[in-house]
């Protein structure tokens, strides 16, 4: 009998080239590639996005994740001169006008302490004020920032003016630059997904960025359900494993399934139908309400599910997901589904292939 060796975090790992590291979306977004994945066959099968209708089966569902971006990303300036970057995670819910916060840099930072929020990386003051309310340790241990941001009707009025998508680390963006000036609002548009409605996410759910209205009539047409859940994606997608698979904890988030879809889902499972999870937010949201075998409808209901390799799924039967980071807990999360090698052979034909990774790039449909 074969023993099949413990993973750890170095299988976990893989050589990107830089230039593949998607900065942009793809110029018309169903237009992106798509590396098919067939488990049954054991192939890859190399498509577009726009192909999605005629690869998918009458009857199937596809679960999306409606939440929506806020403009979370702020640039304050400190009356000493300095400049601090702000990134709003979720609201408090004792005061709806404070609000946790990543700072960067935190260092020297007081209590009551107010700061102006400017214009992009410029210094002109947009006339709103934040004030340091408190400290406070995140789930990771490290320190963040209670910020007040006045009046509770302020808030979508500041973010909307002045904020920024809160794109992560690897999409390189510098406002102060004539040629790049104008990016603010056109990565506030490109980093929202066609259905997002609920506010809430600090990161796009980016399996569906590459949805379109076209793509979403073709599905129609060949009789595939599209059904909503809410996920509010936190700062914690973004954490990478640091030591072990095991010792990896998740941050909380918060999400929703109304009985409409729980219904929806559950009459597709008895009838045999594929339930097919665009993004691993909605798998999470799935295996979280479905963790029973049948999915329960739930309200602002919160989970920290950690879905590594070993895991029984009980929902999803398919997925369409991106290209993730190496150690990170999404690219684990799909070789749990797919199988390890499966996915890392996937990736390494992605590369050789010249996709694009990440949350502006290509993506996968695991069959």
């Amino acid at each position: 009998m074969k023993i099949e060796k413990e993973l750890t975090i170095e299988d976990f790992e893989y050589d990107l080239p830089e230039g593949l590291i998607a900065q942009e979306p793809a110029s018309k977004k169903d237009h992106s590639r798509l590396l098919v994945v067939d488990r049954a066959m054991g192939r890859l099968i190399h498509k577009h996005f726009y192909d999605l209708p005629n690869i998918l089966q009458s009857g199937d569902v596809l679960v999306v994740n409606d939440t929506k971006v806020l403009p979370s990303r702020l640039i304050c300036r400190r009356h000493s001169g300095g400049t601090i970057k702000l990134l709003l995670l979720k609201p408090l819910t004792t005061n709806t006008a404070h609000w946790e916060a990543l700072v960067t840099p935190i260092k020297r930072l007081k209590v009551d302490e107010v700061v102006d929020v400017v214009v992009g990386d410029s210094e002109t003051a947009s006339g709103y004020k934040i004030r340091i309310a408190d400290f406070t340790l995140g789930p990771d241990g490290f320190k963040r920032v209670i910020v007040d941001l006045g009046a509770k009707e302020n808030v979508y009025n500041l973010l909307s003016q002045v904020g920024f998508a809160p794109l992560p680390p690897y999409i390189h963006r510098d406002y102060r630059q004539e040629e790049e000036s104008g990016h603010r609002k056109e990565d506030l548009l490109q980093y929202q997904t066609v259905f997002a409605a609920a506010p809430g996410a600090v990161a796009a759910p980016t399996a569906g960025l590459h949805f379109t209205e076209k793509v979403l009539s073709d599905l129609q047409a060949r009789n595939v359900e599209v059904v909503k859940v809410t996920l509010h994606v936190g700062a914690g997608t973004f954490k990478p494993i640091e030591d072990s698979l095991e010792n990896h904890t998740i941050e909380a988030e918060e999400y929703t399934v109304s009985p409409e879809t729980a219904e929806a889902i559950n009459k597709a499972k008895a009838e045999g139908r594929r339930v097919i999870a665009v993004g691993t937010t909605s798998l999470r949201t799935l295996e979280s309400a479905g963790a029973s075998g049948k999915m329960i409808a739930a309200k602002d209901a919160s989970t920290n599910l950690y879905i590594k390799v070993g895991h029984k799924f009980q929902i999803a039967d398919a997925m369409l997901t991106n290209f993730h980071l190496s150690r990170s807990s999404l690219l684990v999360l799909v070789a749990a589904f797919a199988g390890h090698k499966t996915i890392m052979d996937a990736y390494k034909e992605a590369i050789a292939e010249k996709y694009r990774f990440y949350s502006y790039g290509d993506a996968m449909l695991i069959l």
